[in-house]
């Protein structure tokens, strides 16, 4: 399995899709941020999300859904922000609108990050 130092303390931007796979099966939990630039309520969950990448053994993958639309339909993503929790390369916890940090730490901790 990963180890604590192949863990991001910051977050992933996706650039490739093909790459998101991968992403979520290399760490043990990941949390999937679906967002875009225009969107207020994602750009004040920032420091958030920004906080779950630094402070837990989460990766954070940030999906921005204006590039990205096949893969946000794929995971049913109607608004943004959707945050996704994904354990074992499942997806195992789902959170639409603007989440707090406490939130978010608890979502990921919950699957052991």
């Amino acid at each position: 399995m990963s180890s604590p130092e192949s863990v991001p303390a910051e977050p992933i931007q996706l650039s490739d899709p093909d790459d998101f796979d991968d992403l979520v099966a290399a760490h043990d939990v990941v949390l999937v941020d679906f967002h875009a630039d225009w969107c207020g309520p994602c750009q004040m969950m920032e420091p958030a999300v920004e906080a779950v990448a630094a402070e837990t053994d989460a990766a954070v993958v940030k999906v921005d859904v204006d590039v990205h639309q096949s893969l946000a339909a794929e995971y049913g993503v109607q608004s943004i922000p959707t945050l996704l929790v994904f354990a074992g390369g499942e997806l195992v916890d789902r959170r639409v609108g603007a989440q707090s940090e406490d939130a978010l730490t608890d979502a990921v901790a919950e699957h052991g990050a």
